[in-house]
């Protein structure tokens, strides 16, 4: 069972921040990582609640590599500093939005800018503004470079022109977006009127000039001594299909140079070797209605054919990089509901597992020496930073103790109809035994290709468990760390395997005697709100249910979301008649708790319009005469996919507790008063 390793001085009788939702959002947070090119210094980022309690500020510390002295804080600028890097003599680089010049004279909030703190100390210097901000930093190793990702309107000649149409726009209140290609959306967000460039930092120059959308989320790899860069790079093709390639770019000549370019995949997550003669990255196999993708590791040097690594493991790579010496790639992948570390050689692909514990590992920064920095985190303790040494030993660095748990972290394993182990996480509550069984909540991550093997501050169990929940966190179907037949069981079949293993893992939990199987509620969000969908119309098993941000009605939600040419592989219109939930709205008689943000684009606001209308109308509890059903609509008009907010993340949690509490206890808690 996974242990609170990083907080070895928490008192044992300190009181549990989950069971008050103002202590649990003021907890700070861990998260990026740093690490200078000689090793001697790391740093991390701590987000913590402002003032207001309405946004999260993002503060730089620096950690000590050995693990002895506490984290010392690096910067205090009001609206927070994110994303630092260092440069080849130390100096540290990060993002932050300060007022300056026009933006103090209007009011206005700046956009992020690129700061210099020097080693030596003293007062950090804004070292590159553009006008539309910086998105990204990238600093070469062992060179005075770095390349930023900025975006620049789409007529914009240079920086300078750019400034003057913005102002343009600005002057005029237009807002408008004429838009020439797909998508025009992503998340969020609306995509345009600029794109994003790479530039010199050090003179605004753009390396990229007429990118088009190409470097749209791209991942970018400068190589150590500064002379080139990798990136991914989208290109357009028929049926408003994205497909992602390889571009290599000299910084001293903006020349594009075509690396990789796989007509039945996409590519990403480039990564340079030491020496600039090769690049490392991941190959996604493009989908079919009948066949999953499948994510490999891939390498090429420069001049040569690409070869294609580890397509003899059956688990996919969720990052890479190289170790300082070349010798090895440093990999991380979803891995039986946990994230380890991965080294594997470039040119054997042997496959060597090299952290064996129960966390998941992320932002994985090599150093000096075979030393590996990282953040790391599971369902028992929130991310902080460790050290990994070449032997596998992991030293956590001191930043903020975990807080006490309400409750204790388990696992449940269950045979699927088809004989397939299905496992999942179990949470439950301090207290519960056999005298004095808990209610379930079985939670469904979305995704789908998902997996739950780590810390969520927005989706919290503790918080679920702190009201007196087990709560299970099942891998069904589809999710991700079991291999590619788990992924294909539910390929193009969401309402089967998917289903089916999910009540299977319920049917494993509630055989626990400590959890009482006469009180259960299901809840899942995205994908698994549309598991939660699913469940609502095929069985009646739960007492209430909970369904955010869900995907409704197939054939409406795939044409409308902001990336419909990536389901459209899978989601054909045979696939949605087969697997749409809506289809099932007349067998459902268990209350639900609907939740949408109306800015989320990934499932835009009318698959929760369509839903809670047809649950008033069809469903098996409609409204009465009065208008009155069991059914809750909670709707946040300027919220996205996740409900960010702090505020707005409180009032989630609030109206959840009331609704379950409602539903499952037969107890009426009181709601918030700020829902008037």
């Amino acid at each position: 069972m996974p242990d609170n390793a990083p907080s070895p001085n928490a008192a044992e009788s300190a009181p549990s921040p989950f069971a008050d939702l103002d202590a649990y959002l003021a907890l700070p947070r861990v998260s990026g990582l740093a690490v200078a090119p000689d090793g001697t210094r790391v740093v991390t980022t701590i987000s913590e609640l402002d003032d207001k309690c309405t946004a999260f500020v993002t503060a730089i510390w620096e950690l000590d590599p050995d693990g002895i002295r506490p984290a010392r804080r690096l910067t205090r600028g009001p609206k927070g500093e994110r994303a630092p890097v260092f440069t080849p003599g130390g100096d540290l680089l990060f993002l932050a939005s300060r007022p300056s010049g026009d933006c103090t004279e209007h009011g206005d909030s700046p956009p992020a800018a690129l700061w210099r703190l020097p080693a030596q100390g003293g007062e950090a210097v804004e070292e590159c503004a553009p006008p539309g901000g910086v998105a990204s930093v990238h600093c070469a190793r062992a060179a005075g470079v770095t390349v930023v990702s900025a975006p620049m309107l789409t007529s914009a000649t240079d920086l300078g022109d750019d400034k003057r149409l913005r102002a343009l726009r600005k002057d005029n209140r237009v807002s408008a977006i004429l838009h020439s290609g797909y998508p025009v959306r992503s998340w969020d967000h609306d995509l345009g009127p600029d794109q994003p460039h790479l530039l010199d930092a050090a003179d605004g120059r753009d390396l990229t000039s007429q990118p088009g959308d190409g470097l749209r989320g791209a991942g970018v790899d400068l190589s150590d001594d500064g002379r080139f860069l990798v990136t991914s790079w989208k290109n357009p093709s028929a049926g408003a299909v994205l497909r992602d390639t390889l571009v290599r770019v000299e910084v001293d000549t903006g020349e594009r140079i075509m690396v990789a370019d796989d007509p039945g995949a996409d590519l990403g997550n480039p990564a340079v070797s030491p020496d600039g003669s090769a690049v490392a990255f991941t190959r996604e196999t493009i989908s079919t209605p009948l066949q999953a993708p499948c994510t490999t590791l891939c390498c090429v040097r420069f001049g040569e054919a690409a070869r294609e690594i580890t397509a003899h493991w059956d688990r996919w790579p969720t990052s890479v990089t190289w170790s300082r010496d070349g010798k090895m790639l440093v990999l991380t992948a979803d891995d039986n509901g946990r994230g380890p570390i991965f080294l594997v050689d470039p040119d054997s692909g042997a496959v060597t597992k090299l952290t064996d514990d129960d966390y998941t590992y992320t932002d994985v920064t090599p150093a000096p020496g075979g030393v590996l920095y990282a953040i790391r985190h599971n369902y028992a303790a929130p991310p902080h930073p460790v050290r990994i040494d070449p032997d596998g030993a992991v030293t956590v660095l001191p930043t903020v103790e975990a807080p006490p748990l309400p409750g204790t972290l388990t696992e449940v394993t269950a045979a699927a109809p088809d004989g397939v182990a299905v496992r999942s996480w179990l949470a439950l509550p301090d207290g519960a035994d056999e005298s004095h069984p808990v209610p379930l909540l079985l939670w469904v991550h979305g995704g789908p290709l998902a997996s739950w093997n780590g810390w969520h501050w927005r989706w919290n169990p503790w918080l679920m468990v702190a009201q007196g929940y087990a709560v299970l966190l099942p891998d069904p179907a589809l999710s991700t760390g079991y291999g590619q037949h788990f992924v294909q069981r539910g390929w193009g079949a969401w309402g089967e395997a998917p289903y089916t293993d999910l009540m299977a893992a319920t049917d494993a939990a509630i055989a626990d005697p400590r959890i009482d199987d006469a009180r259960t509620a299901a809840m899942g969000g995205s994908f698994g709100g549309y598991m939660a969908n699913w469940i609502a119309g095929h069985t009646d098993r739960f007492d209430a249910i909970v369904t955010h941000a869900s995907l409704w009605a197939l054939d409406q939600f795939g044409a409308t979301t902001d990336g419909a040419y990536w389901w459209a592989r899978e989601m054909t219109p045979e696939m949605a008649e087969r697997n749409s939930p809506h289809l099932f709205v007349e067998n459902i008689a268990t209350p639900m708790l609907v939740v949408h943000g109306d800015k989320d684009y990934r499932v835009p606001i009318g698959e929760a319009l369509r839903l809670w209308y047809e649950l008033l109308t069809r469903s098996r509890l409609p409204a009465d005469d009065a208008g009155a059903a069991p059914h809750r609509f909670l709707y946040f008009p300027s919220e996205n996919h996740w409900v960010l907010a702090p505020q707005h993340a409180k009032l989630w949690y609030q109206v959840v507790f009331a609704f379950l509490a409602r539903q499952v206890l037969g107890r009426d808690v009181e709601l918030p008063e700020l829902l008037g």
